[in-house]
């Protein structure tokens, strides 16, 4: 089979589309014919060799894909031939068959396309998760979301009205603002404006019920933007390291600061159908939508990671085999 590989960290130009052995499946994992393969900034940061990366080169990055399944294993009960599976963490996902262990295995709906389920679950399981478990929205919350034209802020712009809330994002530029009212923000501010005075004015100086911050960077603003009693979410550090949190002030506004990491959630086969279930169902109902993925040939993952790099992307990068 043809993957996409890499023997040493470095820029785009160290993969390689080359010729290996097709994975050998084990008695609980089924054998999937890649159709689409998800591209994300964890994959720049293993092909840097700032993330940890098992095993020994030639190295395979990827761990989010959907496809058919060609083989299964001989434990391997309600899984068959032919059936659709997506899956959001399974390493060696850049190549043409990829060896999926069952709980991973997701069921890709009819409704759902490979490209859609390539898209959405890494992304689209953490504002599940965020919106549901590490502060619930309710119907009237004023929800703020940080880096709000990525792919995780539309959705969780999309899934914080589904549930009830009035959204305010944040983005960089005037071209990912209109992305963020276009995913149904009610509010965009820029990040280079005095945002904080913006929000503040919007929510007649109360603040926000819960931020959604990623850039870390931006922490102690997030905080400064939160009604006394709110929430904010910290969930990635795309800005940087955030600035260390004085419990005195948590006590004193009774703030809650609380972290979030999916492969805290993801803990069984049960817990991805069900809540891949929930979001594939919101999909096919229109309820939430996916933007149009920016597609490579897997041939191409240089190119498509120094598109990825160059942050001119505002959806989903995928790689085609």
């Amino acid at each position: 089979m043809r993957a996409l590989v890499f023997n040493t960290f470095g820029g785009p130009e160290v993969l390689k589309y080359s010729e290996i052995n097709e994975p050998v499946i084990g008695p609980d994992e089924v054998l999937l014919n890649m159709k689409a393969i998800g591209l994300n900034f964890a994959d720049i940061y293993r092909r840097k060799g700032n993330y940890h990366l098992e095993g020994e080169p030639p190295y395979i990055l990827g761990y989010e894909g959907a496809g058919i399944v060609a083989k299964v294993g001989a434990n391997v009960q309600d899984i068959h031939i032919g059936d659709r599976v997506a899956f959001a963490d399974v390493p060696h996902a850049n190549a043409e068959f990829v060896a999926v262990p069952v709980e991973k295995a997701i069921p890709l709906p009819e409704t759902i396309s490979f490209a859609e389920g390539a898209s959405v679950l890494l992304q689209g399981l953490t504002a599940h998760y965020l919106t549901k478990d590490s502060y619930p929205v309710k119907k009237n919350d004023v929800v703020l979301v940080h880096a709000a034209a990525g792919g995780v802020g539309q959705l969780l712009i999309q899934i914080g009205k589904l549930l009830g809330g009035t959204v305010i994002g944040l983005t960089s530029s005037l071209e990912k603002a209109e992305a963020a009212v276009e995913a149904g923000a009610d509010k965009v501010f820029l990040y280079k404006d005095d945002w904080k005075r913006q929000i503040l004015d919007a929510t007649n100086g109360k603040g926000v019920d819960v931020v959604y911050e990623s850039v870390g960077s931006t922490l102690q603003d997030s905080f400064d933007v939160t009604r006394i009693g709110g929430t904010v979410v910290f969930y990635g550090m795309a800005g940087g390291d955030p600035a260390l949190v004085d419990p005195r002030m948590l006590m004193d506004t009774s703030k809650t600061l609380t972290g979030g990491d999916l492969w805290n959630v993801l803990t069984s086969r049960e817990e991805r159908i069900s809540r891949s279930t929930e979001l594939f169902q919101w999909m096919t109902e229109g309820k939430v939508k996916v933007s149009d993925p920016t597609t490579f040939a897997l041939s191409d993952g240089q190119e498509a990671h120094r598109y990825l790099e160059s942050r001119q992307s505002t959806g989903k990068i995928l790689l085609i085999p």
